[in-house]
């Protein structure tokens, strides 16, 4: 049960990205998509937890690498399309 005064703390399932066409997302939006903070994105990047391209300074997640990390296999979607 949660002390007086503080609000229970709430998580958000993490879902997989719509098929948009795009092919990478930044760490903030990737951060979106799984539910965490873009802190922890940064962090988890970093760490080499998070796959990122690097171009340049920018960190952009693919979203074949983002998909497998929720458990989803990204060849599905282009096989369904």
């Amino acid at each position: 049960m949660a002390e007086p005064g503080r609000r229970p703390h709430r998580t958000r399932a993490a879902t997989p990205p719509q098929d948009d066409g795009r092919l990478t997302y930044t760490l903030t939006e990737a951060a979106q998509q799984l539910g965490i903070s873009t802190w922890l994105a940064y962090e988890a990047a970093h760490r080499g937890e998070l796959p990122v391209c690097r171009i340049g300074r920018r960190m952009l997640v693919p979203r074949a690498a983002l998909l497998r990390l929720l458990g989803q296999d990204p060849s599905e979607d282009s096989e369904s399309g």
